[in-house]
């Protein structure tokens, strides 16, 4: 296995002891940036690089921060640290074990964004894991790596930790913002967009943990040597929350375009019971499901490879699905957590997870009507394109995917049909 950039904590003990961290190699980047480059220049660089985000929509870093409006201050940065997908927990692990190396790259990230202050979202769920990660951020400023006048160099940074209140929503960034500023997690109308009008009506830049721990990498060790791992388009390499029917579950880090076989069968160990599999959720609860043929199994895990084949890599939790599953049961389940998790801001998604998971549930149940397939067919592809934010497109995926590959797992007794 080779080092680790991103999960160090596993080839270095007690990477989370900022001593330590700052042994082998920590802020010696954010120095380099801080006292020797312009804020433009690390933009470029992190253009250059192809950093895409890490977060789920896959949209390049550099780019993102491009759209910051100049002339309007003060600017701010938020870490998306609401790790909320069923299947997702590459970030806690991060969080965790690898604090540094997050905070390092969101203090970077800030003076390429020319912000001076800094808040990390956490999810209401990690209350232990926040109090924690402010004791780190406490230590930095007795370091003199946070606060005023940081390397002699005139640039201010402060870093504050906001602890939500457990709702998925606020994964989205705007609901996010919402939700940092005091009001009911729930998205926003666009445009505007955070980086013209974001946290306090002012350009903001919001980026995911695992996002910013690539940031103090590429920084010191340059373009073309982040380039040289991942694929030409989806440059790097990620973190990979493998879950569901697998003998090794876990956190995997691997270059983009790993392909789903060396995941599953090399890394995550294989399936229990030497089962078959049945279906693969790319990028966890929110993912179009795929079947588990010859295809998809070599497959490259990167952004573009996966969009190819009817999916999304996401944030890439790859729940494995073996073949003692119905797809009934999985798609009910799926929709039980959309219909709770959905804000009710818009009529779409409001309605249309409240009765999709009614009829998948008695789908599930074996107590169905007939029709009730298609009409959770109809009700599905009626809210697509329809909703205010991506949670109401997300819960139509495992539906419409789910009946297209596994019709049969659809067939009700009774004349029921797909």
């Amino acid at each position: 296995m080779p080092e680790h950039i991103l999960l160090r904590h596993r080839d270095i003990p007690h990477l989370d002891n900022l001593e330590t961290y700052r042994k082998n190699g920590g802020y010696k980047p954010f120095k380099k940036v801080v006292t020797g480059m312009e804020p433009q220049a690390v933009v470029d660089q992190v253009r250059s690089a192809g950093l895409r985000g890490r977060g789920g929509a896959g949209f390049p870093t550099g780019v993102k921060w491009g759209f910051l409006t100049r002339d309007v201050f003060p600017h701010y940065v938020v870490a998306n640290a609401d790790e909320s997908e069923p299947g997702t927990f590459k970030d806690r692990e991060i969080l965790e074990s690898n604090p540094y190396q997050f905070l390092e790259g969101l203090a970077i990230c800030c003076f390429a964004a020319r912000a001076n202050t800094a808040y990390v979202y956490c999810r209401g769920e990690f209350w232990d894991l926040a109090h924690t990660l402010e004791t780190k951020i406490d230590a930095l400023y007795q370091a003199g790596l946070l606060g005023e006048n940081l390397f002699g160099s005139g640039y201010n940074l402060d870093i504050y930790v906001h602890l939500g209140a457990g709702a998925y929503i606020c994964g989205e960034e705007t609901a996010l913002l919402e939700s940092l500023e005091g009001r009911l997690g729930q998205p926003r109308l666009r445009p505007p967009f955070p980086a013209a009008e974001g946290l306090y009506g002012k350009p903001t830049v919001v980026n995911n943990v695992e996002t910013l721990t690539n940031l103090p990498p590429i920084m010191d060790h340059g373009v073309e040597w982040f380039r040289s791992k991942g694929t030409e388009r989806s440059p790097g390499v990620k973190i990979f929350s493998l879950s569901g029917h697998v003998n090794r579950p876990g956190n995997y880090e691997l270059p983009l375009g790993t392909t789903f076989r060396e995941l599953i069968f090399e890394h995550g160990g294989g399936i229990p019971g030497d089962r078959g599999i049945k279906a693969i959720m790319p990028a966890g609860a929110s993912s179009s499901i795929l079947p588990a043929t010859d295809e998809v199994l070599d497959t490259p895990m990167d952004y573009e490879s996966v969009a190819e084949i009817g999916s999304q890599l996401g944030s890439a939790s790859v729940i494995v699905v073996d073949d003692s599953v119905d797809m009934r049961w999985l798609v009910s389940k799926t929709l039980h957590f959309f219909r709770h998790e959905s804000c009710g801001k818009c009529t779409p998604c409001r309605e249309g997870t409240y009765w999709m998971d009614k009829i998948a549930a008695r789908l599930g149940s074996g107590k169905a009507y007939p029709g009730d397939s298609a009409l959770l067919l109809d009700v599905a592809r009626g809210m697509q394109g329809k909703c205010l934010c991506a949670l109401g497109e997300f819960s139509t995926m495992a539906v419409v995917t789910a009946m297209e590959h596994f019709p049969d797992d659809f067939n009700m007794p009774g004349g029921d049909d797909q």
